[in-house]
């Protein structure tokens, strides 16, 4: 048997080599194609699209592919003043890459044309941006197929037509349609899992879905025929009997029914009344036994213990958590001090606050937290707080201090309330929870833009807090996950701000750091409130609890670091996101700088916002501009 050279057996390696490493002609094809639509007749050479090329190998402008060069996972050709036509049938009738393809971006240029229906076969699309162009036309129902999709902006557009069943892709985050032609009903999507959502300036007509609080009237705005919460526009009723009687196909109602009708009306008054004379007759027995229990207190706790003596951090419902008040108090309803007036505290006093129903959120060391619906119909957290050793006037003077910061991500007291017994401090609701729970509970969704944005965040609040507010700062002093809460948009707060670090012997024992020095002052306390964000941004990072198992996770991240196996630090659902493993590595590196066992080694929080702030804008040109 006739030998074959070597030689030919390794150019036959090198062969297979660079045709198994290389994007299919097929898939090249398509992409030249869809480019040559989208420029119409602008010449696009410095895009090094060119068939004699390879999209992965040749670095073809705009494009991201995989590790091992092989399939193309990104587009991107923002901004490029394209003055073509979109045809997606192109990309998403070659299966190669509608099978990779995860990440397409038009956003910003003048492409007309439509969304075609094959875009339903890139079934692995992520994200879909073509907002800031001409697009027109319906949108076509297979734009609900894509089950994967996270984020779609089509805002900006000429798009019109009813929305097809968005609804039912669960994992979408993000939706942003304002400043088009659409109109009918807004679907009902899952509010719970979006976190920006605009349909303003629109033709959207009728009830606006239950939206859970998330959003504000700014994602409504525009819709004359849209109705209902946020907007403060109520539905009109007659537009609901029309729609009702046009349901059941009649004219009108027959005489049997109206007398049928007529009669249900007379019972039906007959029970309401009978329910009002039984709530008047309770209501002056409890107001009776109420100033009894007044007159025979000497010295009460302001809210009463839960039933059963619960003391679940879930929640724990208080059937009647009135406040008794103490008698001694002459002038109860002006003992609250207001610090700031929305609508939720308008005109707001401690009786009124008091006699709200409320419902335990949680019980810790120096206090508990209630959740209370006041009369108006909204809603505040009140925090009470006990054992807590500093003076009623020094108390005072801080939460005036607290009450006058205005920065977003810092979430300030709406009013106080400060007696030898008990302090009271009453914050705004904030509807989405902490930080906590989003990161360590069953909330799916939380990607890389989304975790980033909220450390900017929280750094530029603890920025501002250590350097704008008086001449020395102030510390949080307790700074962790839990006490980051999030509003109806999904913005960080960072609640509690100031309570642990009243008095030393506290702040010592809340410290996040094990290597604090007991009895340092200010600064030290600033380099605390590093640390505990540092250990924020590990979480973040890692998704992983801060003890578990006794490990603390500071500590494990370090030696794992020190060990060159980074790439285990990081969250398993980040790395499915796609990261960029350039951007995380920087962020853990900003957070072991926080978590230094040298306090004199950790940055500013000045310094730190600066680098959080860096990686983020990174994020955002690599999302919208490169690669």
């Amino acid at each position: 048997m006739e030998r074959i050279p070597m030689w030919v057996v390794l150019l036959s390696c090198i062969f297979l080599i660079n045709v198994t490493h290389c994007v299919e002609e097929e898939v090249k094809s398509s992409m030249i194609s869809f480019l040559a639509k989208l420029s119409g007749q602008q010449s696009f050479s410095t895009l090094n699209w060119k068939a004699d090329s390879d999209p992965c190998k040749d670095l073809w402008h705009g494009v991201a592919c995989d590790s091992r060069n092989v399939s193309v996972r990104r587009i991107f050709l923002d901004r490029l003043d394209l003055h073509g036509t979109l045809d997606v049938a192109i990309l998403c009738s070659s299966q190669p890459l509608a099978d990779s393809l995860m990440i397409l971006s038009l956003a910003g240029n003048n492409v007309s044309g439509g969304v075609a229906d094959e875009v339903g076969n890139c079934k692995q699309l992520t994200r879909l941006y073509l907002g800031r162009n001409q697009l027109s036309g319906e949108l076509p129902s297979s734009l609900a197929m894509l089950n994967n999709l996270k984020w779609l902006d089509l805002s900006n557009n000429k798009f019109s037509g009813n929305l097809p069943g968005l609804s039912r892709i669960s994992g979408l985050n993000v939706f942003l349609a304002q400043n088009n032609n659409l109109s009918g009903v807004i679907p009902g999507f899952d509010f719970s899992n979006l976190y920006k959502f605009n349909v303003s300036f629109n033709n959207f007509n009728g009830r606006i879905p239950d939206v859970h609080g998330r959003f504000s009237e700014d994602s409504f705005l525009g819709n004359p025929e849209l109705c209902d919460q946020p907007l403060q526009k109520n539905c009109p009723i007659q537009n609901l009997d029309q729609k009702t009687e046009e349901s059941n196909g009649s004219k009108g109602p027959s005489k049997d029914q109206i007398l049928m009708y007529s009669g249900y009306a007379v019972l039906g008054l007959v029970i309401i009344l009978f329910v009002l004379y039984k709530l008047c007759t309770r209501k002056k027995t409890q107001k009776a036994e109420a100033s009894s229990k007044v007159a025979s207190s000497s010295d009460h706790d302001v809210f009463e213990k839960p039933i059963n003596g619960s003391s679940s951090e879930q929640k724990s419902v208080i059937s009647r958590s009135e406040i008794s008040v103490n008698s001694e108090s002459g002038m109860v309803s002006q003992s609250l001090i207001v610090l700031k007036q929305p609508v939720a505290v308008n005109e707001l006093r401690l009786e009124d606050l008091l006699r709200a129903p409320a419902e335990m959120l949680g019980r810790g060391k120096y206090g508990s937290l209630y959740k209370v619906k006041l009369d108006n119909g909204k809603t505040v957290v009140v925090k009470r707080i006990k054992a807590l050793a500093t003076s009623s006037h020094d108390f005072k003077l801080k939460m005036e201090t607290l009450g006058q910061v205005k920065h977003p991500n810092v979430l300030s007291p709406l009013a106080f309330y400060c007696s030898n017994q008990e302090k009271l401090l009453v914050y705004e609701f904030q509807e989405n929870g902490s930080l906590f729970k989003l990161l360590h509970g069953e909330s799916k969704g939380f990607d890389w833009s989304s975790r980033l944005g909220i450390a900017a965040s929280i750094a530029d609040g603890l920025a501002f807090m250590h350097q704008e507010v008086g001449e020395n700062g102030i510390a949080h002093g307790n700074l962790k996950s839990s006490n980051i809460l999030l509003s109806y948009n999904m913005e960080a707060r960072i609640s509690e701000y100031g309570l642990m670090n009243m008095d030393d012997d506290q702040l010592s024992l809340s410290s996040a750091s094990p290597h604090r020095p007991l009895g340092s002052g200010l600064p030290n306390a600033l380099k605390e409130d590093v640390y505990g964000f540092g250990v924020i941004l590990l979480e973040l990072l890692t998704g992983k609890l801060v003890k578990n198992d006794g490990i603390d996770l500071a500590e494990w991240v370090q030696s794992v670091v020190r060990e060159e196996w980074t790439g285990e630090v990081f969250d398993k659902e980040l790395i499915s996101d796609y990261a960029s493993e350039e951007r995380l590595v920087n962020l853990l590196r900003v957070a072991i700088k926080c978590v230094h066992r040298s306090q004199e080694a950790r940055p500013s929080m000045n310094q730190v916002a600066l680098m959080v702030n860096t990686i983020k804008e990174e994020e955002e040109r690599s999302l919208i501009y490169d690669v």
